[in-house]
């Protein structure tokens, strides 16, 4: 039987459950609108570590542990771990799972990964090929700001289009059965890039890709924006959102009232100083994995598109003039 509709889109016949998720978050997320709906808000950013590397580690192995706790499984029960970050060789996610007794399969999307991991397990269970499987991604202000811009000691000032890296971890179990959401649609994206260097304002950079992700979307299911009670891309903060909007209205689709960014909801901008809004891997985690599924268990919300959006530089390509390519992956959840 062939699973793909359209050009980009998988239909995931088995619908997997989504049955547990877990949020953990730093301290200025838990100061943030949504910080009632996350699971575990940190003291301190540190984790009782002492770096910002290994404090994000910890993060992640905790979310995961804890959501293979409150899914009442055990590790032996989990057939793989999807899972991936921010920081060079995703050593996150990595060092994380070699304390985690499942087999790894290790992702890079960018801040695009919480839905890239979704999107492949959940065609590896639409493929029988496991019968639990946890996704999930991390990233940390301070580990992302060491690598991608300035060490935290320079002070250096913020321009108005940056976002503010959110020090948070998602993680999701997928299984077979039960009444929880459930996975119908995978729609991947592809790499756009037109052209911006600004690293400064990475919600830009990402908006072709986000743009071309829920259209292609729509062409592909035949679906409208009025067809979700809600779509959520990942972090292009206000700057990217209010492109976005502009830019699916000129191919005929009203997104207001229906889309928002998880990066722009995460934070109130304004008083928390956080520029356009939040990033990073951990900006759609936590929101999804907190703000989205708690509203769609208790029924406010029935059908719901995720799109996280990631910008594939480097430290490296951006040291050599290079431009921002971008990624977005879409993931059609129902209850």
């Amino acid at each position: 039987m062939n699973k793909r509709i359209g050009k980009q889109t998988v239909k995931i016949a088995s619908n997997p459950r989504i049955i547990a998720t877990m949020s953990t978050v730093g301290p200025k997320e838990g100061e943030g609108p949504l910080k009632d709906y996350f699971d575990v808000i940190m003291k301190d950013d540190m984790f009782n570590q002492d770096s910002y590397e290994k404090a994000e580690s910890a993060m992640l192995y905790t979310t995961i542990t804890e959501c293979i706790k409150k899914a009442k499984l055990t590790e032996k029960d989990i057939d793989f771990l999807c899972c991936g970050d921010l920081l060079n060789q995703t050593i996150s996610s990595s060092f994380a799972a070699r304390n985690i007794d499942i087999p790894y399969i290790g992702l890079y999307g960018a801040c695009s990964t919480m839905t890239e991991s979704l999107s492949v397990g959940s065609m590896l269970m639409d493929g029988n090929f496991g019968k639990y499987i946890i996704v999930g991604t991390s990233s940390h202000f301070s580990s992302a700001e060491r690598q991608f811009r300035f060490p935290l000691e320079y002070g250096s000032q913020r321009a108005p289009t940056a976002q503010w890296t959110v020090t948070g971890s998602g993680a999701m179990i997928l299984g077979k059965e039960g009444n929880f959401p459930y996975v119908t649609h995978v729609t991947i994206g592809k790499v756009k890039d037109y052209g911006i260097k600004d690293a400064n304002n990475m919600g830009a950079s990402m908006v072709p890709a986000a743009v071309s992700t829920i259209y292609q979307h729509f062409k592909d299911t035949g679906r409208k924006p009025e067809d979700y009670d809600l779509i959520a891309t990942g972090d292009l903060g206000k700057v990217g959102r209010e492109l976005v909007e502009k830019l699916l209205l000129e191919y005929g689709y009203n997104m207001k009232g229906i889309y928002v960014d998880c990066g722009e909801i995460i934070y109130d901008n304004e008083k928390q100083e956080t520029g356009s809004g939040g990033s990073g891997c951990g900006c759609s985690a936590v929101v999804d994995c907190g703000y989205i599924y708690k509203n769609m268990l208790n029924g406010t919300l029935k059908r719901v598109l995720l799109v996280s959006t990631g910008a594939l530089m480097s430290t490296t390509s951006s040291q050599q003039g290079e431009s921002i390519p971008g990624i977005a992956h879409a993931v059609s959840i129902e209850y």
